[in-house]
Formats: structure tokens, sequence, C-alpha cells
């Protein structure tokens, strides 16, 4: 039971912070389903890809509605994301679940810093 209470918490939260800041949900899903749930590196992965099926789906539509999609850029970038989805998903596979956490790790603070320091404010 408090395995399920616990991935609710992570699936909310993760859902929150993804439609609120277009993260994905990942950034939050997969070090909390390693650290607290106890998955391994790449079932975390997977299961958070899973459960963000979902949570984009939902607030993609939510974002149609308003008309804050551009669907010309969602294709194309669809269609490559596919490819590079089957491609990643394979390597994946190959690679040790060390060498993903580190590779995780390293990206989250490489997107953290770009957004911090070398990203300027847009309004809008």
């Amino acid at each position: 039971m408090q395995l399920i209470f616990i991935a609710i918490i992570i699936g909310a939260l993760a859902a929150l912070l993804g439609s609120l800041l277009g993260v994905g949900g990942g950034i939050i899903m997969v070090p909390a389903f390693k650290g607290f749930l106890g998955l391994s590196m790449k079932q975390a992965i997977a299961t958070s890809l899973a459960v963000m099926i979902v949570t984009a789906s939902v607030a993609s539509f939510r974002y149609a509605q308003e008309g804050l999609v551009d669907w010309k850029i969602a294709g194309f970038a669809a269609i490559a994301a596919v490819v590079a989805a089957l491609l990643g998903s394979e390597l994946m596979k190959s690679l040790s679940s060390d060498f993903l956490r580190v590779a995780f790790g390293i990206f989250l603070i490489a997107v953290g810093v770009y957004m911090l320091f070398f990203q300027k404010a847009v309004s809008g």
C-alpha cells in the first residue's frame, strides 16, 4: 500500500511540474522511482516514459484548446522523435545502469546551468 501511495505522489508531482514547466516529468520521476521505489535505472526510465504518455496527452490537449500548440513544429519534431526514441530505447538496453545514472545527472546539471546563465528571459 505504501508503494502505491509513493507512486501516486511521484506521478502527481511529475505531472504538475511537467505540465507547468514542460520538463516531461522524467526529471522528477526517474530519480524518485529509483530512490524511493527501488527501481533500477533502466526500469525507472522505462516506467517514467510510460507514465508520460498520459501526462503529455492530457497537457497537450489542454494547451491545444488554448491555441498554444504550434502543430507544424510539433509534427516535424514528432517525426524525428519517433526515430530517436527507437534508437535511444535500443541504446539504453546496452548501457549500464551506473552509466545511465551518471549521464542523467550530468544532463540535469548542464540544462540547469544553461537555463540559469545562458538563456535570455523572453516575455510571452
